[in-house]
């Protein structure tokens, strides 16, 4: 196994003599090279978006040195990423980095497909030599060494061996992450965080009532490896989509949502990756409302570490396409929140696909209108302070949402002076601005009864009539 996850690392990425050294999180996994259009795909993954668009192409799904896979379902630009680098190569006066073409990433992808085939068939035939050879030897573990259950793993469905859960694989597992041995639950999470770490079928055959039990236990450990590898398994298990409402139900949210709160700093990461991939499925976003996921998401939002930062925003974006969710948000404060977070420039275009999931509720939009995010929107656009044009799209398509807000939106768009600046968006733009930019035009520029009906000047001079009635009859 430690032969292939070396060969593999050789396979993706350049030698160090040949480029400079950059941050590892820089540099994307399958090119090995400085990323220049950085994306995070549904698995948390950040990749070089052509090399994403390539193993779609190819229905290719590749193992990462760490031994993740990734999720391409999803695919958001990593902008805060993609501003780190560019700052970075600008201090470090270097070049900004250009992206990959795709033809230059699906030849990438093609190759690295044939080399871990290759290795697969390689790691499968050591592997089933090596059961073969010792196990009749591996109930005696060394103490300093992971305990492994006697089943071994390979790397595909169709390999020769298959897992029987329920069997005595799951009995020892199960007894050892139940073990009254602190040094046995440790030994058992973090080689139970290895086993589910590449292989589909051993983390959908392992998500059984029985393992997650005891997981759940272990989840709010005290001891820092224990609970950092518990919960780290929980993230590998939910990354099948089979897997995701089966996690949900077995009552484990709530310690999860307990480490998010207030658990190590990298047990937060993983807790905030987790509820991310368990939002995926829609059947789970409601669940993860009622069960109190939102508070230490919006709290999680602030964190230290820019990987919760990340996905909990991404959480926060899954959750709130629900209109449960949504109302939720608004009582929490998030508006205001988010609009605060917007300000700053850090993550804009994350925060804003929140803010267009918000602006798409009345609840959200009677929050945002009296948040002043007319005003800030129009502000933003005006300076033009994104990194990047989807950004810029998502602003327009959250000042869309909050046009369905009749007067209110119309009064503050005019005080904004929103709508010469729209017209400039409707001429310029992309496709995608221009079509929302048009359609707010006609919101703008659309006379409602109402406004012809009503001499709102009257009505004023008439209620302070009635005012000085009131206070002369008061005063009698």
């Amino acid at each position: 196994m430690g032969t292939s996850k070396q060969r593999w690392r050789i396979s993706f990425h350049k030698s160090p003599s040949k480029q400079p050294s950059f941050p590892k999180e820089f540099i994307c996994p399958i090119s090995g090279s400085l990323m220049a259009d950085p994306v995070i795909v549904s698995s948390g993954h950040t990749f070089e978006r052509h090399c994403v668009h390539a193993c779609k192409s190819l229905s290719f799904t590749p193992i990462l040195p760490d031994g993740s896979i990734p999720d391409f379902s999803t695919i958001i630009p990593n902008l805060a990423l993609k501003s780190t680098i560019l700052n970075f190569c600008r201090s470090s006066l270097l070049d900004p980095p250009k992206p990959i073409n795709f033809l230059t990433a699906e030849n990438l992808v093609s190759s690295l497909m044939h080399t871990q085939k290759a290795q697969n068939l390689s790691s499968l035939r050591n592997r089933v030599l090596s059961h073969i050879s010792t196990s009749s030897e591996e109930s005696v573990t060394p103490r300093s060494g992971p305990t492994r259950p006697s089943c071994y793993s390979s790397s595909s469905a169709s390999d020769v061996d298959t897992l029987n859960t329920n069997s005595y694989e799951e009995d020892e597992l199960v007894g050892k992450l139940k073990s009254s041995q602190v040094s046995e639950q440790e030994e058992a999470v973090i080689y139970f965080r290895k086993l589910t770490r590449t292989r589909e079928e051993t983390r959908v055959q392992f998500c059984t009532p029985r393992v997650l039990s005891a997981l759940r236990v272990l989840i709010t450990s005290r001891y820092a490896s224990i609970q950092v590898n518990s919960v780290a398994a929980l993230v590998n298990l939910s990354l099948e989509n089979r897997n995701k409402v089966n996690i949900i139900r077995s009552g484990i949210v709530p310690p999860l949502i307990d480490v998010l709160k207030g658990g190590f700093q990298e047990s937060q990461e993983h807790a905030a990756g987790a509820v991310f991939s368990l939002a995926l499925d829609d059947q789970n976003k409601t669940a993860l409302g009622v069960l109190g996921a939102l508070p230490p998401l919006l709290h999680a939002l602030r964190s230290e570490s820019e990987r919760t930062r990340h996905d909990s925003a991404l959480a926060l974006y899954h959750l709130s396409l629900v209109q449960s969710n949504r109302a939720k948000l608004v009582k929490l404060g998030a508006v205001q929140a988010l609009l605060g977070m917007v300000k700053t420039g850090h993550m804009t275009g994350r925060f804003m696909l929140i803010l267009c999931n918000l602006a798409a509720s009345s609840e959200g939009r009677a929050a945002m209108l009296d948040g002043g995010a007319v005003e800030c929107f129009v502000s933003m656009l005006r300076k033009g302070e994104f990194d990047s044009e989807s950004s810029r799209e998502n602003c327009i398509a959250a000042l869309y949402g909050l046009s369905h807000g009749g007067l209110r939106f119309k009064g503050l768009a005019k005080e904004a002076a929103a709508e010469e600046l729209l017209i400039q968006v409707e001429e310029t733009g992309s496709e995608r601005a221009k079509d929302k930019a048009r359609k707010i035009l006609e919101v703008l520029r659309q006379k409602d009864e109402e406004e012809e009906e009503v001499d709102w000047e009257k009505l004023l001079n008439s209620d302070d009539d009635i005012s000085q009635s009131r206070i002369s009859t008061s005063s009698s």
